[in-house]
């Protein structure tokens, strides 16, 4: 375990001075919360849902509000429909961070000193992979609180901001948030371990937003609302997803051919 926290450690020192990495670790928390937050203010500004017209489109999901009233039902319902903002941030920072973690010693030749070491590949990938995620899941733990905060600030009621904290919004942020970070970090070391330029790797591994992005189109055209069964469901899916990236990442970095072939 001291050799993983020390690799965590250094990979923290290493990584943080790239700046696009620092930019993208800062930029994107603030971006996916001022989203919202934005969108928030116009809600309450502009007196309530029945101002946007939405009320009527919206009116079978009021069953999901619970004893809100109408208006602050509308509100709930709107404010959900970012939710999946929350859980894009666990998947591109960590890519972008484990994408430069392997890549970036590839090109600077400091992964092979590191790899002649006796430390397990274990060991290797799981102190590189808690560097991408932990930064990772604390942003977007920080971006929900900020959210919630800012929605107090705001002038919502404590009924309607105690629904940030059901079943719903609990286990996307601190389940499937986490599940997702380690699924990014494992798709980035397989892709890390097969190329040779951080931004192609991080290019490639953003592939894996495009069914975060999906879930935020079918949720604000109304073909999907998120639900707890629906969330829980999601943890499921990522549970076994993780279990069998983790397993081809381990499989796919062969230290022994990056030490002896890589060029």
């Amino acid at each position: 375990m001291d050799k993983v926290i020390a690799l965590v450690g250094k990979e923290w020192s290493e990584v943080f001075r790239n700046k696009f990495v620092l930019f993208t670790v800062i930029f994107i928390p603030l971006l996916m919360t001022a989203i919202p937050l934005v969108m928030l203010r116009a809600i309450t500004s502009s007196g309530g849902m029945e101002a946007t017209g939405l009320t009527e489109a919206m009116g079978q999901l009021e069953v999901l509000c619970g004893d809100l009233p109408g208006s602050e039902c509308g509100q709930f319902i709107v404010i959900s429909q970012f939710l999946p903002l929350f859980l894009m941030m666990p998947v591109i920072i960590p890519i972008t961070i484990a994408s430069y973690s392997i890549v970036g010693e590839k090109t600077t030749r400091t992964l092979e000193p590191l790899l002649a070491t006796p430390i397990k590949t274990a060991e290797l990938l799981a102190g590189k992979g808690l560097a991408a995620a932990i930064p990772a899941v604390v942003a977007t733990w920080i971006g929900f609180a900020v959210f919630v905060i800012g929605g107090l600030l705001m002038g919502l009621s404590r009924d309607l901001t105690a629904r940030f904290f059901d079943p719903l919004w609990l286990v996307a942020i601190f389940v499937v948030g986490p599940l997702l970070a380690l699924a990014g970090v494992s798709i980035a070391v397989m892709i890390s371990s097969r190329t040779s330029d951080p931004r192609v790797a991080e290019q490639i591994s953003g592939l894996f937003v495009l069914p975060i992005v999906g879930l935020i189109v079918a949720q604000t055209t109304g073909l999907i609302y998120l639900n707890r069964v629906l969330i829980l469901w999601i943890a499921f899916v990522m549970v076994v997803l993780d279990l069998v990236l983790l397993f081809f990442a381990t499989r796919l970095f062969q230290r022994e051919h990056i030490l002896t072939r890589w060029k």
